[in-house]
Formats: C-alpha cells, sequence, structure tokens
C-alpha cells in the first residue's frame, strides 16, 4: 500500500510554571493512503497536540513528519499555507461554522482559499452537501441546524479541496449517540465514495471499532 503519512521521532513538550512538560516523546508511526486510523489514549496524553503538529497548526520539537511524500517541515510559510488548504482537512469536536454565513456559503470557504474557480467550487459544494445528507440545508445558518447537521456540514467543509488526508479532532464528542453512529457512517461513505483518509484523536470505543487501525499513545 501507499503511505500517506509517516512520522519519524516527534518530540514535544511545553513549558510552564518553570519547568518543561513533555507530551509527545519518540512518537513513531505510519499511515496508509484510504486507512482510517484512531488515535486512542487518556486525556491530556498528546492526541491533541500530535495531530495539530500533523496539521501544521503547530511545530515539533524535533523529528520529521513526511506527508503524501512531502516534508512540510522545511516549507515556507506561504508554501506551507498553500500545503495545509490543499492537502489537509480539519473536522474537530465543535464544528466551528461561521453563524454569519449559511451551510453552503461554510463549506465554500476552503475553496476561497485557494482561489478555486466558482463554478467548479460551487458544483463541488453541491456534490459534498448532498454526499452528507444535508443539500436541503444548504441556505440555513448554523443556528438553524440541530448538532448533528452542523457536524455534517463541518464533514463537507472538510473535504472542499479534496484533501488526501482528513485530521479529526473527537468529531463525535459533541454528538449524542444515535449522530454520533450516522457520523461514523458517514466517514465510511466518504472513504468509499472519495478515497479520504482519515486520522481520528478519540475517546470513543465505538468509532475506534470502526475504523481500521488504532494507534495507542501512551
Amino acid at each position: 500500500m501507499d503511505t500517506i503519512l509517516k512520522i519519524n521521532d516527534i518530540n514535544k513538550s511545553y513549558t510552564g510554571l518553570g519547568e518543561d512538560l513533555q507530551v509527545l516523546r519518540n512518537v513513531n508511526f505510519e499511515m496508509q493512503r484510504g486507512e482510517i486510523v484512531a488515535i486512542n489514549g487518556p486525556s491530556g496524553i498528546g492526541k491533541t497536540t500530535l495531530l495539530n503538529i500533523i496539521g501544521t497548526l503547530d511545530e515539533a520539537d524535533s523529528g520529521e513528519i513526511t506527508i503524501s511524500n512531502k516534508q512540510p517541515g522545511s516549507m515556507k510559510d506561504d508554501q506551507l499555507s498553500r500545503f495545509r488548504a490543499e492537502n489537509l482537512g480539519f473536522i474537530f469536536q465543535f464544528h466551528y461554522l461561521l453563524p454569519e454565513f449559511t451551510a453552503i456559503e461554510n463549506v465554500l470557504i476552503p475553496a476561497k482559499i485557494i482561489d478555486l474557480d466558482q463554478k467548479i467550487a460551487n458544483e463541488r459544494a453541491r456534490e459534498l452537501l448532498e454526499a452528507v445528507g444535508v443539500y436541503d440545508r444548504r441556505n440555513h445558518k448554523p443556528s438553524q441546524l440541530s448538532g448533528g447537521e452542523r457536524q455534517r456540514i463541518a464533514v463537507a467543509r472538510a473535504l472542499m479541496n479534496r484533501p488526501e488526508l482528513v485530521l479529526a479532532d473527537e468529531p463525535t464528542g459533541n454528538l449524542d449517540p444515535d449522530n454520533g453512529q450516522r457520523l461514523i457512517e458517514l466517514i465510511e461513505k466518504v472513504r468509499a465514495d472519495y478515497g479520504q483518509s482519515f486520522l481520528i484523536a478519540t475517546h470513543s470505543r465505538t468509532l475506534s471499532a470502526a475504523c481500521d487501525r488504532v494507534f495507542s499513545l501512551s
């Protein structure tokens, strides 16, 4: 299989109260293209920190990350921003939809970052909202949507630029069990339809059980 993500000896510490707290120590990991992989571990172990480093939102103290045979750690700021927008999608526990925008306007935001042709962007947004089952809610603002609908729109937004790797941080953590199960089924459907790889930090045993593999931080 084709390796989409490779992590070599990642270390990360934070300084506070006069001492260093090491959150990640010599983390090594590989992920194959098309996989859905869960990251498990107790609260505070560094799951979110690891996702942020992989997502180029934070920097490791040492170590190397390779995504699709590219090393974002060697890129300049403008290159890194472009790489992140084109290659990575993000889903969070809280949807972080912009409240003043409609569902379809929220989904279109990543396309504006890379200056995607408007006609292509509009067609892709329509396709994604249909795929996640909320096209009929496209003109509603987040306050007019249920929690499950908002999270589905967040998934569509994450897929807008057709990233190869989607990083999800507790995506079912703010959902009731029924909507959580629907989101799991949606992730599986998206992988089947679009071929994305998913790396998911989660405490959920149900979500972990639905993944191809589980990587445990300790």
